[in-house]
């Protein structure tokens, strides 16, 4: 694997797999084929035709649609057919910040193929030596990505709580930062992707927080999704993160983007351009 590698592995996808999920005269999504065919049977939410997916007509509002779609999301995730659950809902929109024009249980996010929007800290410490950085490990159990590397700190924005609130609740949860330090974080970088995966499209806009940490911090997880934090140099980071898939997917985009910015990616690399080409690009 490689920078550019990672970058191309989070924005692949065939066109003909999906069909365009549409409200009202705005797409907001693409959905997989043969996850449209367990949406069929709930023609008072959908209209399907060949080239599309749609809310029906008579659901107007926001509020409708996210009352017709809960119960549909709720009997397909207790056939088997949406394979997780996290009682968190997102808003649906095609920019961060605009009125949603639906609500969707976070686990459904990809199958829709709607926008999904989250938080990733850089815990960063500045040392003689130079500059480090803690990385979690995820927890073996975890249902996608188990025992793969992460940001210190990473979490989904759901539908109801503002950004930095949302870093610090997700920094005392899994790393036991307290607020007084948390709030320091700084938004730092958007970065946006669409790929493709097992479960449908991933469209997301990733919001990338630097938190500098005293030296003698040590973080600790709390709700049981870290099997270790590690400190490491920021070059012992960017060697894992160009040479091997240790990193989770998305991560890798985030740890790419830190690396630009603190130097140790530039116009020296013979892929410079394309990377800055491919990470930045707005995603559809």
């Amino acid at each position: 694997m490689s920078y550019l590698d990672h970058i191309r592995n989070c924005n692949t996808f065939t066109p003909d797999n999906y069909l365009a999920f549409w409200v009202g005269d705005e797409q907001l999504g693409w959905t997989k084929k043969d996850f449209v065919e367990h949406l069929k049977p709930f023609e008072n939410v959908f209209s399907i035709t060949e080239n599309r997916l749609a809310f029906n007509k008579e659901l107007a509002t926001p509020e409708q649609r996210s009352q017709a779609l809960a119960p549909v999301l709720e009997t397909l995730h207790k056939e088997g057919v949406i394979d997780s659950w996290v009682d968190e809902l997102y808003g649906v929109t095609l920019s961060y910040g605009e009125t949603p024009r639906f609500l969707i249980e976070r686990a459904a996010v990809t199958f829709f193929g709607v926008r999904g929007y989250g938080v990733h800290l850089n815990g960063l410490v500045k040392k003689s030596e130079g500059i480090y950085i803690w990385v979690a490990r995820r927890t073996r159990d975890k249902p996608f990505w188990p025992g793969m590397l992460d940001q210190m700190v990473a979490g989904g924005q759901p539908a109801g709580i503002g950004r930095m609130d949302n870093v610090i609740k997700e920094s005392a949860e899994e790393a036991n930062i307290p607020f007084n330090i948390a709030k320091n974080a700084e938004l730092v970088s958007t970065l946006h992707y669409r790929g493709e995966t097992h479960r449908g499209m991933s469209v997301d806009s990733l919001f990338n927080y630097d938190l500098w940490l005293p030296e003698d911090f040590i973080p600790e997880n709390t709700d049981g999704e870290v099997e270790e934090f590690i400190l490491m140099s920021l070059e012992e980071m960017a060697h894992i993160t160009d040479t091997t898939t240790e990193f989770k997917d998305n991560c890798n985009l985030v740890n790419i983007d830190l690396l630009i910015r603190f130097g140790l990616i530039d116009q020296a690399h013979s892929d410079y351009q394309e990377i800055m080409t491919l990470l930045y690009a707005p995603s559809i």
